[in-house]
């Protein structure tokens, strides 16, 4: 009888384990595939333009050029929805006197692709391209993630020179994040994506804002400040006891966040 349930009961963990093996970036990415309607309208200078990816993709993204001599957002968003939930961001930072540039990841938004670690690198890559082929120096680039955003934000950090990195809501890695919700499973041995900015920020010579809300029920602040205690100065955090996960907006975190950039950025301040 025992020998019979122990039976069972490791077959049941083998499937639940061969479940999440194959089904993971279903529990990553939650893209809504529809192209964005809204619009910033309320920026003059905003239009859609498209990023041409190296294996032939043709990607929506949003662009509000900077006005001369003012810096550039390059920003990744977060692993649900589309741009088209962050249009207030864009508006609020263009109404801050930055330009910004949202690409699409593919997969999200109209764009065809399929998700994952390595592609979201690629599109970065391209967005990256895109600023520089604009005349913009790194000097005016300003790299911005959002939740998942931020590993894909540290990475293009960690290989390019840029004038500031703002990260939102950031974790250590996905294998930390996976770790703390299936702890009885080898959750870093069955990943196909990691996004490891742990390994990763230290690379970073650009100064660093890290930004959470204590009562994030999706990223263990303790993460946050893990990855901050990794990164290298110049380095600054921000955080807010009532904020959760994606309405840090809510408690200031616009405001910290123009601020610090007005302050790193050089000749802004």
């Amino acid at each position: 009888m025992v020998m019979s349930i122990a039976f069972v009961l490791g077959a049941l963990y083998l499937v639940v384990a061969g479940l999440l093996y194959a089904y993971q970036r279903d529990f990553l990415y939650f893209p809504d595939v529809q192209r964005p309607v809204a619009t910033p309208t309320s920026v003059p200078t905003f239009r859609e333009v498209e990023l041409v990816t190296a294996d032939g993709l043709r990607l929506l993204a949003w662009y509000v050029p900077p006005p001369e001599g003012r810096p550039v957002l390059l920003y990744f968003h977060g692993n649900g929805g589309h741009v088209g939930y962050r249009s207030y961001r864009l508006s609020r930072f263009a109404a801050a006197g930055y330009g910004v540039l949202m690409p699409e990841y593919r997969g999200y938004g109209g764009n065809g692709g399929q998700p994952s670690e390595a592609a979201f690198f690629a599109d970065a890559d391209v967005a990256m391209a895109f600023i520089r082929n604009e005349g913009l120096s790194p000097d005016r680039i300003v790299v911005y993630g959002e939740s998942l955003g931020t590993g894909v934000a540290t990475r293009l950090a960690s290989e390019h020179e840029i004038a500031a990195l703002v990260l939102e809501a950031p974790y250590t890695s996905i294998a930390a994040m996976a770790g703390a919700q299936f702890p009885y499973f080898p959750v870093s041995l069955m990943l196909k994506d990691r996004f490891d900015s742990l390994s990763r920020i230290g690379r970073v010579k650009a100064p660093i804002l890290i930004m959470q809300g204590e009562r994030d029920r999706v990223v263990p602040p303790a993460l946050g400040r893990q990855l901050f205690a990794a990164a290298p100065e110049p380095k600054e955090f921000w955080s807010t006891p009532d904020g959760g996960h994606d309405d840090l907006f809510d408690f200031g975190a616009d405001k910290a966040a123009i601020d610090f950039i007005d302050r790193r950025v050089p000749g802004l301040n």
